[in-house]
């Protein structure tokens, strides 16, 4: 097991990293705040896991919560199952909940402990690579809303996060891909070396080597856990980890969620924020296709879906944590390895990466 530490003063917290942590039942209680715990999960995860964690967490009097597992459910109105599950059960302010599962109810569940009872603690327990490598470290909790992706949440900081790589035995190809995009990410805008790792070892990734999911896993972790210690509230330098997401948001948003998965959305935009910075001067075409070549060996898409219009790409651009006093801070590479916040690009600019994104066929 390798443990880092997000360091936030007297708020830091441990992320454990490594195989079979879900039998380790010290590392759960010695996070657990009072005498009640309630575990939220869903209908996919938890008849995988749940078993696991029961007999670790009987002596804390477990609610269990099972919501509808999938994006389209990341609303209020489901959220709300969580808060009556919790006002049923007598739950109070010590009452530390489990979050079981992938990104969506890492979100939601992160987002309930932020909000009942004005916050209770939490525990971040993610079971697919995205949730992994990206979601669950942070603190970013919220819901979804028609006409915007996370556009109601809290900044909220878990006990913990435990991360039971051998839960990846059990993903779907097309999830693993989907984390594949935030493990990209990070060499994209941070580390020019471990996106030459990623060339040489995505081969390995794919295989679910254990090794090597477990060193990116922690390189993407570690890469995390240091910007947000400097800017939790993404103030400044934290909006680097943004990178493709305003497009795809759009994306998310724009097909109905649930459609495309969130990696994959970031996926396609990440390629577009690469062929932006291109137009701009930054990168060389010969970036653009090293970028475009990895994303699509991660099995993921590159081009945007053809029903979005430019027009709409922007009318659901504009509804994005990144607009300040009318302008739409994007996320942009001035080279492989380092990226940079601007609203410093044109509008032609944009509208070409917009027209030249959209799939034809």
């Amino acid at each position: 097991m390798h443990t880092l530490t997000l360091d936030l003063g007297e708020r830091r917290y441990p992320i454990y990293i490594g195989r079979q942590l879900l039998a380790e039942g010290e590392l759960f209680t010695r996070h657990v705040a009072g005498s009640r715990v309630a575990i939220i999960s869903n209908d996919t995860v938890a008849p995988l896991y749940l078993a696991m964690l029961r007999p670790l967490l009987r002596r804390f009097d477990p609610v269990e919560v099972i919501l509808p597992d999938g994006e389209v459910h990341k609303t209020l109105e489901v959220l709300n199952r969580v808060y009556s599950a919790l006002l049923e059960a007598r739950c109070d302010r010590q009452t530390t909940l489990i979050a079981l599962g992938g990104g969506v109810i890492g979100d939601m569940a992160g987002f309930a402990a932020a909000t009942y009872q004005r916050g209770v603690p939490f525990i971040q327990v993610p079971t697919t690579l995205l949730a992994q490598v990206d979601s669950s470290v942070g603190g970013k909790t919220g819901v979804n809303h028609a006409l915007g992706k996370n556009m109601i949440g809290a900044f909220y900081q878990p006990r913990a996060v435990i991360i039971d790589t051998d839960t990846l035995k059990t993903l779907p190809d097309r999830e693993l891909s989907a984390g594949l995009a935030e493990v990209i990410k990070v060499g994209l805008i941070r580390d020019a070396g471990f996106l030459a790792w990623l060339e040489d070892n995505l081969d390995r990734l794919l295989a679910r080597e254990p090794d090597a999911l477990a060193h990116a896993i922690r390189v993407s972790c570690q890469a995390k856990a240091e910007v947000v210690a400097a800017d939790e509230r993404e103030g400044g330098v934290r909006a680097i980890l943004n990178l493709g997401h305003s497009f795809g948001h759009a994306i998310e948003a724009g097909m109905g969620y649930g459609r495309w998965l969130h990696g994959e959305a970031v996926a396609v935009g990440m390629v577009m924020a690469a062929d932006l910075s291109r137009r701009l001067g930054w990168l060389s075409e010969r970036d653009v296709a090293r970028v475009r070549a990895l994303v699509v060996r991660a099995r993921l898409p590159v081009q945007a879906p053809a029903e979005l219009s430019p027009d709409r790409f922007l009318e659901f651009m504009s509804v994005d944590k990144k607009v300040l006093a009318g302008q739409l801070r994007l996320v942009l590479l001035k080279r492989l390895g380092e990226a940079v916040v601007t609203a410093d690009y044109s509008a032609q600019a944009l509208q070409q990466t917009l027209a030249a994104a959209r799939a034809t066929g």
